[in-house]
């Protein structure tokens, strides 16, 4: 069968291969790949950023963000030939620590941890894939045709999570939001805000296009001015920055009403410098007793609240999201962006 793989470190070898097809072992699936999603972290390992292959490999199959349909599985494992499932990315530490332990392997303390597509396993750009039943996740069939955006909401989902964990902490009863990013992350994260009855904004740079219609289509406020009057107007009780500006990271920290919360889920180059007054900054969070936190990766936790939340959401704005489906043959074309690309997806077959 044909996967897509690189070899990690090294730039410009990403390519189409033939590769054994899988074989599924006890308590795995074998599934037939329908769609893979093209993100900013597949683009980083296939420019030689970084990443790592399986040991005794070269090449490492990327891919990450999967979805396909089961072609296999055993007996009383609750999944059916046609069931439409995604793979979890991460894997806990062999030898887990507490948080692994505890099945919060996106929590991972001692970096032990492997993932699928980046880290020493390989990920879901073939063919055909297997994956343990532990680790996949069935998903509404109403959904064949953006099941693709699973993985990109199970970020949300957990960041939505962490904000509702940390608002318990006290009374909270947030009612506006700011999403910095109308990429996929924060366009669905401003889904999962509307899902929750909040007064949702976004904030992102393009004037017209496909960002601000999907921002609209959400019965959401679109802004594209700079970020410290909006943050003065809207004074957000949450933010959720998914862009990893130094800039824009800076002014949801200290922008935010008292009690605010800041979610950072977008990651910031190594080496920009941004002047910032620490002490006002502080200030301003203790004295409102603000929260800022990181957020990455979803444990099967947040891929059940991802599953409920794209079956929940309209399935013409879920379709808007994926711009552009390139087939597999193609995919120097998906690794190329475009001014009005929202969601790049691989096609298979």
């Amino acid at each position: 069968m044909r996967a897509l793989t690189t070899i990690p470190l090294t730039p410009d070898s990403l390519a189409v291969v033939d590769v054994p097809d899988p074989v599924p072992g006890a308590g795995e699936l074998l599934v037939d790949a329908l769609a893979l999603g093209v993100c900013g972290t597949d683009r980083e390992i296939a420019r030689g950023d970084y990443g790592w292959a399986p040991a005794g490999q070269e090449r490492l199959v990327i891919g990450h963000e999967s979805f396909g349909r089961v072609r296999e599985a055993p007996a009383g494992s609750g999944f059916a030939t046609g069931d439409l499932v995604v793979g979890v990315v991460r894997r806990p530490d062999p030898e887990p620590c507490g948080a692994c332990g505890h099945g919060e392997f996106d929590m991972c303390r001692n970096g032990g941890y492997t993932e699928r597509g980046i880290k020493q396993l390989d990920g879901y750009a073939s063919e055909q894939w297997t994956v343990e039943t532990d680790y996949a996740v069935k998903l509404d069939d109403r959904l064949e045709d953006v099941g693709v955006l699973m993985e990109p909401t199970t970020v949300v989902a957990k960041a939505w999570e962490q904000v509702e964990r940390i608002g318990a902490r006290a009374w909270f009863e947030p009612r506006r939001v700011l999403v910095t990013g109308a990429g996929p992350i924060g366009l669905l994260a401003a889904l999962l805000g509307t899902q929750r009855g909040l007064d949702v904004h976004v904030l992102d740079l393009p004037t017209k296009g496909a960002k601000p219609q999907l921002v609209h289509g959400l019965d959401a406020t679109y802004h594209h001015s700079d970020m410290d009057a909006i943050m003065a107007r809207v004074r957000p009780d949450v933010v959720i920055e998914a862009t990893g500006a130094p800039g824009l990271v800076f002014a949801a920290m200290r922008g935010a009403a008292p009690y605010g919360i800041t979610v950072l889920t977008g990651v910031s180059s190594r080496g920009r410098t941004v002047r910032v007054d620490a002490g006002e900054l502080n200030r301003d969070i203790v004295l409102d007793n603000d929260v800022v936190v990181g957020s990455v990766n979803a444990n099967l936790r947040h891929y059940a609240h991802a599953a409920e939340a794209l079956a929940a959401a309209d399935l013409d704005w879920l379709g808007r999201v994926v711009s552009r489906r390139v087939p597999l043959e193609d995919f120097a074309d998906a690794f190329t962006p475009q001014d009005d690309d929202v969601k790049v997806a691989l096609s298979f077959g």
